[in-house]
C-alpha cells in the first residue's frame, strides 16, 4: 500500500497540536473561543433530542418485543434483510402460535368433544388476537420506530460529524490566536532589547535582521489567523443550519407519535372486541349443557332478532372509526369513515348495536363507532 509519509506526518502534527491546545484549555492555561449563545442553545437542544429519542426508541422496542433475546435476534434479522434489500417476512406472534397449539390439541382430543370444541373456539380467537398484534407491530415499526432510527442513524450522524469539524476548526482558531500572541510578544521583546541601540552598529544590523524575521512571523501568524477565522465562521454556519433542522425533526416525530397512538387504539379496540366475542362464545358453550348430557360442540353465533321494516325507533347516525370484517352472517362489515344507521333491540348485548346500510343489516361493535347526535 502506498503511504504518503509527508501527509501522515502533517496530520499527526495537526492532531498533536490540537491535543495540546485542548489539554491546556482544560487546565486553564489557554484561552478558548466561545461559541455564539444561539449556537450553544441549538447544540444543547440537539443533544437533548438525541438522548431522549434513544431512550424512547429503546423502551418502545422493549414494549413491542419484551423478550430481550427475541429482540436482539429480531434486530439482527432486520439488519441482514435490510443489507440484502429484501422484505422481512412476517413473524408468527406468540398468540398465533398458542392458538395453533390449541387447534392441534383439539384434533388430538377430538373436535366433537366438549374440551376439543372449546379448544377450537379459544384457539381461533387467540389466532385473531395474534393477527391483530402482528398488524400492530408492523404498523408501529413502519410509522414510529423506523423514523426514530432514521434520525439517529442518518441526520444525527451528519450533525455529529459537522460538530466534530466545528470543534477542530475552533481548536485551529485558538492555536492561531496563541501563535500570533507569542509572535507579537517576541517582536516587542526584541524591539526593547539593548542590541537595537545605534551606538553598536554591528549588533544593530544583526538585530534588524532578527526583527525582520520576527515581523515576518507576525505577518504569517496574522494571515493564518484570518484563514482559520474564515473556516471557523463557515463551519459554524453549516452546523447552525443543521441544528436548526431539529425543529423539523420534532414535527416529524410528533406526527409519528400520533400514528403510533392511532395504531395502539385500533389494536386495543380489536382485542377488546375479540375478547367479548370469546366470552359470548364460551357462555353459549356453557349454556348448551342440559342435565347430564352435554352438547358435542359449541353452537355457532346466530343472527340477532332484528326488527323488520325500513327503520326502528331510537335510530341514530354513526361514523365508522375503523374497518371491521364480519365474522358471520349476523354481523355487518364496516369501512372506516362511512356513515351508517344504528339502533338497539331489547335484550341485546350493550357492546353491540344493529347497523343498517341501505338494504344491509347486521350487528356492529360499539367500539368501532362514533355515535352522532
Amino acid at each position: 500500500m502506498d503511504f504518503n509519509v509527508k501527509k501522515l506526518a502533517c496530520d499527526a502534527g495537526v492532531f498533536f497540536t490540537r491535543a495540546v491546545q485542548f489539554t491546556e484549555e482544560k487546565l486553564g492555561q489557554a484561552e478558548k473561543t466561545e461559541l455564539d449563545p444561539h449556537l450553544e442553545n441549538l447544540i444543547t437542544r440537539a443533544d437533548c433530542t438525541k438522548n431522549w429519542t434513544e431512550k424512547i426508541l429503546r423502551q418502545t422496542e422493549v414494549l413491542l418485543q419484551p423478550n430481550p433475546i427475541d429482540h436482539t435476534g429480531a434486530r439482527i434479522e432486520e439488519f441482514i434483510y435490510d443489507k440484502l434489500e429484501k422484505k422481512l417476512p412476517s413473524r408468527t406472534t406468540n398468540a398465533e402460535l398458542l392458538g395453533q397449539y390449541m387447534l392441534d390439541a383439539a384434533n388430538e382430543f377430538g373436535s366433537g368433544t366438549p374440551y376439543g370444541s372449546t379448544l377450537i373456539t379459544v384457539g381461533e380467537y387467540q389466532k385473531r388476537l395474534g393477527t391483530a398484534e402482528r398488524e400492530f407491530l408492523q404498523t408501529s415499526a413502519t410509522t414510529f420506530l423506523t423514523p426514530l432510527r432514521n434520525f439517529l442513524e442518518g441526520d444525527w450522524r451528519t450533525i455529529s460529524k459537522e460538530r466534530r469539524i466545528l470543534e477542530n476548526r475552533r481548536l485551529d482558531l485558538d492555536i492561531c490566536k496563541a501563535r500570533l500572541k507569542k509572535a507579537k510578544q517576541a517582536e516587542v521583546k526584541a524591539a526593547a532589547a539593548p542590541d537595537f541601540q545605534e551606538t553598536r552598529p554591528r549588533n544593530y544590523v544583526l538585530s534588524a535582521s532578527a526583527s525582520a524575521l520576527l515581523s515576518e512571523e507576525v505577518d504569517k501568524a496574522e494571515h493564518e489567523l484570518r484563514v482559520a477565522q474564515t473556516e471557523f465562521d463557515r463551519q459554524a454556519e453549516v452546523t447552525r443550519l443543521l441544528l436548526e433542522g431539529i425543529s423539523s425533526t420534532h414535527l416529524n416525530h410528533q406526527r409519528c407519535l400520533q400514528d403510533f397512538a392511532e395504531a395502539q387504539a385500533t389494536y386495543y379496540a380489536q382485542c377488546h372486541h375479540y375478547m367479548h366475542e370469546l366470552q359470548r362464545e364460551l357462555s353459549r358453550c356453557a349454556n348448551s349443557v342440559s342435565g347430564p348430557h352435554q352438547s358435542a360442540a359449541c353452537p355457532n353465533p346466530v343472527s340477532a332478532a332484528f326488527p323488520s321494516g325500513p327503520s326502528s325507533p331510537g335510530t341514530r347516525k354513526a361514523k365508522v372509526l375503523y374497518d371491521y370484517d364480519a365474522h358471520d352472517s349476523s354481523e355487518l362489515s364496516l369501512l372506516a369513515d362511512e356513515l351508517i344507521t344504528v339502533y338497539t333491540v331489547p335484550g341485546m348485548d350493550p357492546d353491540w348495536l344493529v347497523g343498517e346500510r341501505g338494504n344491509e343489516k347486521g350487528k356492529v361493535p360499539v367500539t368501532y363507532l362514533e355515535l352522532l347526535s
